[in-house]
């Protein structure tokens, strides 16, 4: 590891990060107390990195509050689901009540934060996650327009590049839009960004340097916190 400066570090040596790897990153910066949604995909890995007495409380926008880990073996219950239909596990205290009222915990800025998957996030913050504009896709709306506005905090987790070698770190979406300027941070398996008000930020890097990162982003970019 190699470390810029204070603000930054630079892991040229190992990158870029596995999709469970990710998850462990974004699970470091889950502050204890907190009450948190993961998103449908990458982000339920999350649950996996979060110990029992993180003070971490997990909440499922189909109706549980308390989850715990992803379940497997013995521990499945086809009766106990996140909104992703994967199996999970409950943790001590755990309650489960209507989607409607969970719903109204999401609209009604009752959670600390939100970490949800995208197809693409401007500069400002704007993020684009149900839906190509391709006419053969099929749209996928969920809670997610909910989540970003109602939520204290949105991280997202994505991969940063496309199939195709193009950043999903954009000046302005060409997708259309979940939500506008609702995104705080960006996980992705080359680095992490600060959206602010002034600047995206480079917090961390996997296999790229922040100079070569530069060059493959189109958003200008600010090493460290400016």
């Amino acid at each position: 590891m190699t470390v810029a400066d204070a603000n930054l570090d630079e892991h040229t040596d190992r990158g870029p990060l596995g999709r469970d790897e990710l998850a462990g990153v974004v699970a470091r910066d889950i502050r204890p107390g907190w009450y948190v949604n993961l998103g449908i995909g990458q982000p339920t890995l999350v649950a996996n990195h979060l110990a029992p007495d993180s003070g971490v409380t997990l909440h499922t926008e189909n109706g549980m509050l308390g989850m715990g880990p992803l379940a497997s073996g013995d521990a499945v219950d086809l009766d106990l689901l996140n909104a992703g239909k994967e199996p999970v596990t409950e943790l001590p205290g755990a309650a489960y009540f209507h989607h409607a009222d969970s719903f109204a915990m999401m609209r009604g800025g009752h959670l600390d934060l939100c970490v949800l998957g995208a197809f693409q996030v401007s500069a400002t913050g704007d993020l684009a996650n149900w839906h190509t504009g391709d006419p053969d896709a099929v749209p996928a709306v969920g809670g997610a327009m909910d989540l970003a506005v109602g939520a204290r905090q949105v991280f997202v987790m994505m991969s940063l590049f496309t199939k195709a070698g193009t950043a999903k770190l954009v000046p302005s979406c060409s997708y259309p839009l979940t939500a506008l300027r609702c995104v705080d941070r960006v996980y992705t398996d080359v680095a992490t960004f600060e959206i602010t008000a002034r600047a995206v930020v480079v917090r961390e890097t996997w296999g790229l340097s922040y100079d070569e990162l530069c060059t493959r982003v189109e958003v200008p970019l600010v090493r460290g916190y400016p």
